[in-house]
């Protein structure tokens, strides 16, 4: 279990590595506005992503 769990965590850290790399001017604007927005905004944007993921892995599983 714990392998998974690792294997998940390293899957997280290349994907999330993936836009500095490649495009690291996007990635430094879009995290310019990501700073500008309210609390409300970036928690909706969380939700989002963590039901996003949860239906992904519902649908691969």
């Amino acid at each position: 279990m714990l392998e998974y769990w690792l294997l998940g965590f390293a899957m997280m850290l290349v994907i999330e590595g993936l836009l500095p790399f490649l495009l690291p001017e996007l990635w430094r604007e879009t995290f310019r506005k990501l700073v500008l927005l309210t609390d409300g905004q970036l928690r909706f944007v969380g939700i989002i992503a963590m039901l996003s993921g949860l239906l992904l892995l519902y649908l691969v599983k």
